[in-house]
């Protein structure tokens, strides 16, 4: 997996607002934080559904689809984003394909009412970090938790109760600590196989290429719905959807 580290000039201004940022307490129930406010037209998940959430996970990084050798998985990276992500979102139902969208803690408070859309529409969660470092395997081990973590806590928080399935690291930088950690919560640490490079805007036909190029490397495939102008990304997947449908790939969820 190659580093995004482009990524880090967009993510500087979170990261500042980010410290200031006032959590839940370590440890604090989830659910009892947050009684009574479930969106309403999000169901809330059974507690054994919840329950099976939290279990630990394997810490080895996930790449495979539930869907099998043929199985193809969208992820969408450090949404949400109020101009972008519903457009993804649209383009998503428009051909029945559910993602994985990986999001940005402070982007999720600050958008709870995109995250229980995504979760509304069947998509998975994931903890992209609480500010999308992507030094944070040269970072202490008590950093790395507090952005794993918080970025957890956020995101359950504005989703109304639905913890994140998976942990991408930013720009891949994955510590065995943070592995470990990640597992831990019931959180499989998330690779990519397949680098759209959506996120250098490089336009649309470019990134159409890169992903049908480089689809053998298999079957998760990285775009993004945030960190500026993403209209490429947009109209790359009305393309590309159709084209992976017609290759006979059916789409999944990382495996677990």
């Amino acid at each position: 997996m190659a580093r995004h580290g482009s990524k880090r000039g967009w993510y500087g201004k979170v990261a500042g607002a980010a410290l200031g940022v006032t959590l839940l307490a370590a440890g604090a129930s989830v659910w009892t934080a947050q009684a009574g406010a479930v969106h309403p037209s999000t169901p809330r998940p059974s507690a054994s559904a919840d329950a099976d959430r939290a279990k630990p996970v394997a810490v080895t990084i996930a790449h495979a689809s539930d869907k099998g050798a043929h199985g193809v998985n969208i992820t969408i990276d450090d949404g949400p984003d109020p101009a972008w992500t519903p457009q993804v979102l649209d383009v998503l139902r428009e051909y029945g394909v559910k993602a994985t969208f990986c999001m940005v803690g402070t982007q999720a408070q600050a958008h709870p009412d995109l995250v229980k859309k995504v979760v509304a529409a069947g998509h998975r969660l994931c903890d992209h970090s609480v500010s999308h470092n992507t030094a944070m395997d040269k970072k202490p081990e008590a950093y790395q938790s507090q952005q794993i973590l918080d970025a957890e806590r956020m995101i359950t928080k504005a989703s109304g109760g639905v913890r994140p399935m998976y942990y991408r690291a930013p720009g891949g930088a994955f510590t065995p600590y943070s592995r470990k950690l990640a597992a831990s919560r019931g959180m499989r640490p998330l690779g990519w196989n397949v680098d759209s490079k959506d996120f250098e805007r490089p336009g649309t036909d470019a990134v159409v290429a890169t992903v049908e190029r480089e689809s053998p490397n298999g079957p998760t495939i990285l775009f993004h719905d945030a960190g500026g102008d993403r209209s490429q990304t947009v109209e790359a997947l009305r393309r590309i959807l159709p084209w992976l449908k017609e290759q006979g790939h059916t789409f999944g969820f990382p495996v677990r």
